[in-house]
C-alpha cells in the first residue's frame, strides 16, 4: 500500500530516529530534517503530511508536563499558527514549487539571522505584534512545508529564559500545529490513508530518538543547548538554500 522499497524504508526510519533526537534535545526541528530526507522517497505534499502527523504523536509524550513548564505566550502563537494552517496548506496545493522555495529559505534564512543577535535585555517583553507574526508565520509554514519552527526558534531563543522554559514552550506549540496540519490537510484533501500508515512505520523510531533526546537534555549546559539549537535552525537555512539555487 506505501509502495516503498525496502531500502527507502530503512532511510525513512534512519531518518526519522535522528529527526526525534534533534527534537528530544531542541525542542524543534523534527520537520525541518526529516521533510527533504522524505521528499527524496514521496511526493512532498506527502512528506508535509507525514511529519506533521508524526509530531502530533509525538506530542502526545510527556504532554501534561510540556503543558506546565511552557510560557504563556506559547497558548497564544499556539491559536494564531493553528487558524493560521489552513492558509499554508492551501498555499502548498496552490503555489508553484519555485515561489515556494524562495519564500521558506527567505525565512529560514531570517530566522538564523535573528538567532545569531544578541540576546534581548533580560526585562524584554515580546509584543503583541510581535507574538502574533511569529504565530501567524509558525502557522503558514506549518501547512506549506511541514516546519512551524522557524518563526518560533528566535521568539523564544533570543529572549533571557531558561532553556527548560523555552524548550518546553516550543514542543507545546509544535503539537498544536500538528494537530492542525493533520487536520486542514485532511479537509482540504490534500491529505490520503497512505500518510497516517507511514507515520506509524516510522514513530517507533521516532519515539526512540525523541527519548534519547531527552535524555541528553539534561546533561548539556545552557551555552551549549543554545549553540545546538541554533546550528539545527542554520543548517535548515543552508538547506533551504541549496534547493532554491538547485531549482
Amino acid at each position: 500500500m506505501l509502495d516503498l522499497t525496502t531500502l527507502q524504508i530503512a532511510v525513512a526510519l534512519f531518518a526519522a530516529l535522528g529527526a526525534a533526537f534533534v527534537r528530544g534535545l531542541a525542542g524543534f526541528g523534527m520537520a525541518i530534517l526529516l521533510v527533504p530526507v522524505l521528499g527524496l522517497a514521496i511526493p512532498p505534499r506527502e512528506a508535509v503530511v507525514v511529519a506533521n502527523w508524526l509530531g502530533l504523536l509525538i506530542g502526545f509524550v510527556g504532554l501534561k508536563r510540556i503543558i506546565q513548564d511552557s510560557e504563556r505566550s506559547a497558548l497564544t502563537i499556539a491559536v494564531i499558527a493553528v487558524l493560521a494552517t489552513p492558509l499554508g496548506v492551501m498555499l502548498l496545493a496552490w503555489a508553484d514549487p519555485a515561489l515556494a522555495r524562495v519564500l521558506i529559505a527567505l525565512i529560514a534564512l531570517g530566522s538564523f539571522v535573528l538567532v545569531l543577535l544578541p540576546k534581548r535585555p533580560a526585562d524584554h517583553v515580546p509584543t503583541a505584534l510581535e507574538t502574533g507574526t511569529t504565530g501567524l508565520l509558525s502557522g503558514v509554514l506549518t501547512g506549506f512545508a511541514g516546519m512551524p519552527g522557524p518563526p518560533v526558534v528566535p521568539y523564544y531563543l533570543r529572549r533571557a529564559i531558561p532553556p527548560q522554559l523555552a524548550r518546553a514552550s516550543m514542543m507545546a506549540i509544535f503539537m498544536a500545529t500538528s494537530l492542525a496540519g493533520v487536520i486542514a490537510a485532511s479537509v482540504l484533501k490534500v491529505a490520503t490513508v497512505r500518510e497516517p500508515l507511514l507515520a506509524l512505520l516510522l514513530f517507533p523510531g521516532v519515539l526512540l530518538g525523541n527519548h534519547l533526546g531527552h535524555k541528553a537534555f539534561g546533561k548539556v549546559s545552557d551555552t551549549a543547548w543554545r549553540s545546538f539549537t541554533g546550528l539545527v535552525l542554520g543548517l535548515s537555512a543552508v538547506a533551504a538554500l541549496w534547493r532554491l539555487m538547485g531549482s
